[in-house]
C-alpha cells in the first residue's frame, strides 16, 4: 500500500514566496542600513573607550597649566596648545625632521644588528647544552649591568660619533631579544619534536618547520621589549654627547630655556614609541598567522 504525501496549498504558497523573494537574514543577505549602523557605533564606542584615558590626559594638560597651576608653574609647564605650535615651528623650519632621522638612523642601525646576532645566538644556546653552560655566566654577567652605566666607556672606546650611539642601542636591545629567543626555543612542544623526527626531517628542516613557527611569538616578546629598550637608550644617549637627534633636542631646549620645545621633543618620542610598537604588532600577527588560521579551525 503506498501513500501519496502532498504539501497544504498554504504551505506551497508559502515557499513558493519566499523563493521569490531570495535568501533571508539568515542565509547570507546583506546587513540593513540600521543594522551597519548599530556595529560602526558600537566599534566607535569601543574606539571612544579606548581612548578617553589619553583624551583626558590631554585635556587635564591643556586647561591644567591655565586654570588649576600658578603663572610660575605655567612657565615650566605650558599648555597643550603652545608645546602643539611650537612643534609646528620645529617642523615647518625642518629641525624636527632632521633630529627624527637621526634618531631613527642610529636607532634601526643599532636594533638590527642586536636582532640579528642576538636570535642567531639564542638559537645555538637553546640547541646546544654544551654552548649554553660555557656562556651563561658571561651572559648572566653583562645582562645584569645597566646599559647606561656602560655609556662613558663606549664614549671613551668609541667617541662621541655614530658608533657610540649605535653600539649602546645594540647593547640594549640585544639581551631581552636573547633571553626571549631561547625561551622560546626551549618551551616548543616535544612531541612537535618528536613527530618531526620520526617524519625524518633534519636539523635544518626541523629549525625551519618546527623550532623558529612555534618561537616566533615569544622571540617578537622580547623584540618588542627590545625597541622600546632601544629608544630610551638612545634618548639618553643623545642627551650626553650628540650634536643632532631628539635627546639632543630635548636637552638642548631645556638649556636654552626653550620649555615648549622641549615638551614637543618629548611628545615627539612618545609618538614614535607607540609608532615602532604599533609597527612590532603588526609584524608579530604577519608571521604569526599559523596561529591564527589553526586557532579559527577549532
Amino acid at each position: 500500500m503506498s501513500a501519496v504525501l502532498t504539501r497544504p496549498p498554504e504551505t506551497a504558497a508559502a515557499v513558493e514566496r519566499s523563493l521569490q523573494a531570495g535568501p533571508g537574514p539568515d542565509n547570507g543577505q546583506r546587513p540593513t542600513p540600521a543594522a551597519r549602523f548599530g556595529g560602526a557605533a558600537r566599534l566607535a564606542g569601543r574606539a571612544g573607550w579606548k581612548s578617553l584615558a589619553v583624551l583626558l590626559f590631554l585635556a587635564l594638560w591643556e586647561l591644567g597649566p591655565t586654570y588649576l597651576a600658578s603663572p610660575a608653574t605655567r612657565v615650566f609647564l605650558p599648555p597643550l596648545h603652545e608645546v602643539l605650535a611650537a612643534g609646528a615651528k620645529l617642523l615647518e623650519a625642518g629641525q624636527l625632521q632632521n633630529h627624527l632621522q637621526a634618531s631613527l638612523t642610529r636607532s634601526v642601525s643599532g636594533f638590527s644588528i642586536a636582532v640579528v646576532s642576538a636570535v642567531v645566538l639564542g638559537l645555538l644556546i637553546a640547541w646546544y647544552g654544551w654552548l649554553s653552560s660555557f656562556l651563561n655566566p658571561l651572559l648572566e654577567l653583562f645582562r645584569n649591568t645597566a646599559t647606561l652605566a656602560l655609556l662613558p666607556v663606549f664614549t671613551l672606546l668609541l667617541g662621541i660619533g655614530e658608533e657610540s650611539k649605535i653600539t649602546i642601542v645594540a647593547y640594549a636591545a640585544f639581551f631581552p631579544v636573547l633571553l626571549n629567543t631561547i625561551a622560546g626555543v626551549r618551551t616548543v612542544d616535544p612531541l612537535l619534536i618528536r613527530a618531526a623526527r620520526s617524519l625524518g626531517l633534519n636539523s635544518f628542516r626541523l629549525f625551519q618547520k618546527v623550532i623558529l613557527p612555534s618561537a616566533v611569538p615569544t622571540i617578537f616578546t622580547g623584540i618588542r621589549m627590545a625597541g622600546t629598550s632601544s629608544i630610551l637608550v638612545l634618548i639618553a644617549a643623545e642627551m650626553v654627547g650628540a650634536k643632532a637627534g631628539l635627546g639632543y633636542l630635548i636637552v638642548n631646549s631645556q638649556m636654552s630655556f626653550l620649555i615648549p620645545d622641549m615638551y614637543a621633543g618629548i611628545l615627539t618620542v612618545s609618538i614614535l614609541g607607540l609608532a615602532v610598537n604599533g609597527l612590532l604588532v603588526a609584524l608579530e600577527r604577519h608571521f604569526s598567522r599559523w596561529r591564527t588560521a589553526v586557532g579559527s579551525g577549532n
